[in-house]
Formats: C-alpha cells, structure tokens, sequence
C-alpha cells in the first residue's frame, strides 16, 4: 500500500527505522514460557487490521506498512498456546464483529478456525443465558481462541489463564473499522485482518503503566501505545530475538535486526525504549547490548510526534 501522501511517508520514516520489517505485527500469550493458549495480532498499515491469536491478550502489527506502525512484534521461540499469524486467504469471516449479524440467541466471534492457536476468522457462537458484562470475570470453553465463552455480545474473554480458562471480557470496538469508537480511556485496536476489535487501555512506553501481566506496545494507528499481555515470561531481554510484539520483557519493543547491535539470524530483537530527555540515554543504550553502537533514536518524528509522546525513544542503531 501506497502512501497517501509524502507528509505521511516522512512522518513514519522513523518507525520504519525502528520497527521490524515482518509480514505481520502479532502478539503472543506465552512466547518465551512453556504455557500454550496465547494471542498474537499483525496490521498490514496504519489504522488497518491484523491478525491475533491464543486464548490470552495480545496484539501486534505487521511491517512493511506504507503508513503508520511498522513494527513487527514482539516474539520469541513462540509456544503451543497462542500466537497471531497472519490469514492464509479465503473468506473467513462467517459473521461481522462490528454488525453482530448472527441470530438473536447468538454472538459474531473471533476463533482459530484451522485448530491452531490464533484468531484468523470468525463464527457465530451460542450467547450465554446469562452473559457476564465487560470488566467482568469470564470463562472460555476450550481455549481462548475456541470462539466460545460467557461474555456478552460485541465482547469476549480475553488475557485468558490457560491453566483455569479464565479471563476478563473485553468490549469490541463500536462504530465501523473507518471510525471506531471506545469508551474514554480505552483506545480501538483492531488486528488479525479486522477479526479481532478490541477497547483496551492506553499507556505511556517510558512508564510502562498497564495492569499487572500486560505491556505496553504500539497500537496499530501508529501514533498511540495500548495495554497487551504481556507473553515474555520475563525471559527476554535487551538483544532477544524476537517476532511478537508482545514477547519482549516490559519496557522493550521488537525492532528490525538491522537496527539492533548483535541482531542476527533473526527478523528482530528486544531494544529498550529511551527517554529523550535523559541526559544518559544514549549512555544506557550504549551498555542495553552486548555489542555497543546503540543510541536512544526518536520513536517518532519529533514534530509528528503525539502529545504526551515526544519524549519516546528506542535504544538502536542510528540511521
């Protein structure tokens, strides 16, 4: 895809140093640990969906986008539990999340139609007699990307424990993938080919302020940061090779091999994110890898930057 214009081509020109160049931006449940049912999420470009997977949270964005997020995620070794691929093409999509097009007695759900571990379509399923609520406790029968749960409609249980099969529903995006709509504090992400729309929280990268077991990760727009589970495991440091966006340790991003010192044989690595406004950062980044080069480079262009966000760095390679 084609940027719509070279405003827009030089705002992203400093994620596309950044980010990782994968075919799609995914998050993962569990991507160091050895528990399966995870999620993962790519994006094609800016503002468009991608693809997530496994039976917790997560969300990513692909690279390679014209416009917007490039990144790639945050990955690991991945694990039997939920990670986000990209589609395999073919209608896949039985329902519209965004409508609820299903019957009154039923609900238009994401699920892993191919019984792997990541939502690439969507189903109608039974709606529970006595649907919990957003914000409520859930349970998921089966897995997490099974399609099936006690959520009420236009919502799903999602950071599912694979162990217990339980979660916390989590509101779909309302309004249309052109103008989603949350409600204040949270922030539309839409991934894994526009199956999954979800509201979650936003957040700052530099403090890393979401709930405990979630990170912070660029949200497919480009221009904000949302709340995911977090899948490292707590096992994947500054130099990690990585291809989910959610499998870096907190306070880390998955950027392009060739902007990481060391990076090799790998489509990305962990890379700290910086302050710019710390005197040391380029100090830190230096020391945040085996092998030295490293310096704390802007997130975003710094007069596209959002509000709030100018201080945004990423502990790379200087172009």
């Amino acid at each position: 895809m084609v940027a719509e214009n070279e405003h827009e081509e030089r705002k992203d020109m400093s994620r596309r140093i950044i980010f990782t160049t994968l075919t799609c931006f995914t998050v993962g449940l569990y991507g160091c640990g050895d528990k399966g049912g995870g999620a993962a999420v790519p994006t094609t470009s800016a503002g468009t969906a991608g693809t997530t997977s496994g039976t917790g949270g997560g969300t990513s964005t692909s690279a390679g986008t014209s416009s917007g997020a490039t990144a790639g995620g945050t990955g690991g070794s991945g694990s039997t539990g939920g990670f986000v691929v990209p589609p395999d093409g073919g209608d896949t999509k039985e329902c519209d999340v965004w409508s609820q097009d299903c019957g009154d007695a039923e609900k238009c759900m994401p699920w892993a139609n191919d019984g792997g571990s990541s939502w690439n379509a969507t189903k109608c399923s039974p709606l529970d007699p006595n649907p919990k609520q957003p914000g409520d406790p859930c349970t998921v029968e089966g897995s997490g990307v099974s399609g099936v749960d006690d959520c009420a409609k236009a919502s799903m249980c999602w950071n599912v424990d694979p162990d217990t099969n339980m979660g916390t529903c989590v509101a779909f995006c309302s309004g249309s993938e052109a103008d989603p709509q949350c409600d204040p504090g949270t922030e539309c992400a839409i991934f894994n080919d526009g199956v999954l729309i979800l509201c979650v929280a936003q957040c700052d990268p530099l403090l890393q302020d979401c709930s405990m077991g979630e990170v912070c990760v660029p949200n497919t727009t480009g221009d904000s940061f949302v709340c995911l589970l977090d899948a490292s495991g707590d096992m994947a440091p500054a130099g990690t090779p990585c291809e989910f966006v959610n499998v870096c340790n907190a306070g880390l991003i998955c950027a392009n091999a060739d902007a990481v010192p060391g990076c090799m044989g790998a489509l990305g690595c962990c890379a700290p994110y910086c302050d710019l406004t710390n005197g040391q950062a380029n100090g830190d980044c230096n020391n945040a890898f085996d092998t030295p080069g490293a310096e704390c480079v802007p997130f975003f262009n710094m007069s596209e930057a959002p509000p709030g966000h100018e201080d945004v760095g990423v502990c790379v390679l200087p172009q």
